[in-house]
Formats: C-alpha cells, sequence, structure tokens
C-alpha cells in the first residue's frame, strides 16, 4: 500500500519522497483522533482525505520551489520533512504509543487452519472452536491483515485502471512526458503535480490508517517501514506499479520464510563434509554461525544491493536511472 503511493509520485513526477512513511504516520495518528470524535470507519475516510490535502500544501508550497533545481534539493527538502513531522507528531501526541485498536468488525481471526494428525489440513472460516484445535495446530489469521490485502488489492487496481484506463491517468502521464503540450491544451501542469501529490500522500495516509490498527501506533513507525518500501519501489522497478506489487510479495517472503531456517553455512559444511570440519578456530567462524532466521532482516537490503549492480532499473521497471 505504500509503495503505490510512492511509485505514483515517483513515475508521474520523477520525485523520491524521503517524507513518505512520515505521511503514513500522519495518517495513523489523524485517524486515531477522529476515531474518537467520528468513528472508526468515517476516520478511514477522512484521515487519507486529510494527509492528502496537507501533501498537496507541502508541494505547493514548498516542493514546487525547488522543482527547478533537480532531484538533489527535492529529496533534501523531504527529508527535512520527515524529521520536523517526526517532532510535531511527538509534541502533540507524545513520544509513547497511543491505544489505537481496530474496530469489532476487524478484531479476531479471518479464518483458522487447523493441521490434525487424523484428518490433516483445513481452514475453518473465523475462529475455530476449542474442541476442534484440541490435539491439532491452528494458525489464525488476523481479520485486520486480511482486511489490508483486500484494501491493498484494491488500491492498486484502481490506480492501474485510473492511470492507464482514464483520460484523467492520460493527461498525467502526459504532463510528465510533454508538459508544454498538455499546457497549450488547456490543462494547468502545477495543479496536475500538486494532484498527484496529494493523491499519493492520501495513499499513504490510508495504509497508515489501516497500519495504525495492525500494527504500533507510535512515532517509531515511520522510521520501521521508511527503509523497506524504498527497497521494495527500487526492486520492482522504479515508477512500475506492477513492479511494486511483486517486489512487497517477494520482499515478504524474503522477510518472513528465513525465519523459519534455524541452520547456517557451518551446519551445511559439517553435514555435507563431515562433523567438527568447521568450528570455533575456523577462519571466518563469527560469519559461517550466522543462522538463516538470524539473517533475515538484512536479506531485503542484500537484494537491494544485488538488484542495483546487476539489474538497476528493477524487475519491471523502465527507467535506467
Amino acid at each position: 500500500m505504500l509503495s503505490s503511493g510512492l511509485t505514483l509520485i515517483f513515475s508521474m513526477m520523477g520525485v523520491l519522497n524521503f517524507a513518505h512513511a512520515s505521511f503514513y504516520m500522519v495518517g495513523a495518528y489523524i485517524a486515531y483522533t477522529l476515531t474518537g470524535v467520528l468513528g472508526f470507519w468515517l476516520a478511514l475516510l477522512v484521515a487519507p482525505l486529510a494527509v492528502g490535502a496537507l501533501g498537496a500544501l507541502f508541494e505547493t508550497t514548498a516542493l514546487r520551489r525547488v522543482h527547478k533545481f533537480g532531484h538533489v534539493p527535492e529529496l533534501l527538502i523531504t527529508f527535512g520533512l520527515s524529521y520536523v513531522v517526526l517532532e510535531l507528531v511527538q509534541l502533540i501526541w507524545g513520544r509513547t504509543p497511543v491505544p489505537f485498536s481496530p474496530p469489532e468488525l476487524l478484531q479476531g481471526p479471518a479464518f483458522t487452519i487447523v493441521q490434525s494428525p487424523s484428518s490433516g489440513f483445513s481452514m475453518v472460516w473465523g475462529a475455530a472452536s476449542e474442541a476442534l484445535c484440541q490435539g491439532a495446530q491452528c494458525s489464525r489469521f488476523p481479520m485486520t491483515r486480511a482486511f489490508m490485502m483486500v484494501v491493498a488489492l484494491a488500491m492498486l487496481v484502481s490506480l492501474w485502471l485510473l492511470l492507464t484506463r482514464t483520460r484523467i491517468g492520460l493527461v498525467i502521464q502526459a504532463a510528465l512526458t510533454h508538459p508544454e503540450a498538455v499546457e497549450s491544451l488547456g490543462h494547468n501542469v502545477p495543479r496536475v503535480f500538486m494532484l498527484v501529490f496529494g493523491s499519493g500522500c492520501a495513499l499513504a495516509g490510508l495504509a497508515g490508517v489501516i497500519g495504525g490498527i495492525t500494527f504500533v501506533t507510535e512515532p517509531a513507525m515511520a522510521a520501521v517501514v521508511g527503509s523497506i518500501i524504498f527497497v521494495v519501489v527500487v526492486v520492482g522497478g522504479m515508477g512500475s506499479l506492477a513492479g511494486a506489487f511483486v517486489a512487497s510479495l517477494l520482499i515478504g517472503l524474503l522477510q518472513t520464510l528465513p525465519l523459519t531456517v534455524d541452520a547456517s553455512i557451518a551446519d551445511a559444511i559439517n553435514r555435507l563434509a563431515g562433523a567438527g570440519t568447521v568450528g570455533d578456530g575456523t577462519p571466518g567462524w563469527p560469519l559461517l554461525r550466522i543462522t538463516l532466521a538470524q539473517a533475515a532482516p538484512i536479506l531485503p537490503y542484500l537484494l537491494l544491493v544485488l538488484m542495483l549492480i546487476f539489474r538497476p532499473k528493477g524487475l519491471l521497471g523502465t527507467r535506467e536511472s
């Protein structure tokens, strides 16, 4: 969800928004405040609009003024904005997490996978009964994560249809490559860029509302996801929505599947060449003894480095730089 907004801004405007995760955090905090007044479902609609308005205001008053100087000033001003937003959030809502709970409809599991020695695998919608889980292994999938997946897919499809199947999408894409021609046809190009930037921030705000009830709403939430969304965007291909979708699945698998493997390179060598082949005195032992589960957090960033070396345009990207 976050990557689609960042990809939208980069693909349409060529701006790498370093403060994108900050808009995600602001969306969560605004929704938390509005939930106490309007309820969660109205806050789910209003908070992204408010974040989109803030993004449009920032584009109009600050980003537009440095756009003509190139990408480095754009990157620096969004970098500075991320710190300003962080300090403001801490001043308004404090430095500790806030109790932003999901509504009753999104509480509990969406489905339960039951692994029974006698009947094998089965799936039960909602929570499986205690009687069914006795003597079996039950894995519950939270409703909030299922809701997140549905919204993310709907967001991606809607965005793709908007950009490729509507007149508005054609105007937006043409405004990036041929701004003079678009302006001569009567379209306000600066306003188009403002709407694109605001829409990308609104998508980040929507992700923040759902992320706020799924994870912990705290000032550090932007830093937690900020680095990984850049990995997703670069691996998928700068400016490619389909690439962002594929890369988000790939990075998700890369972060979770290795956690189940508690084995190291040393274990593999000892198993193939015989026990005791490598041990404490072997050169490079501190590196050889690291298990795959321990290395899981750095694997996405290792993939990022490899992608930049061997395929800089990403999996489905078209830009070389």
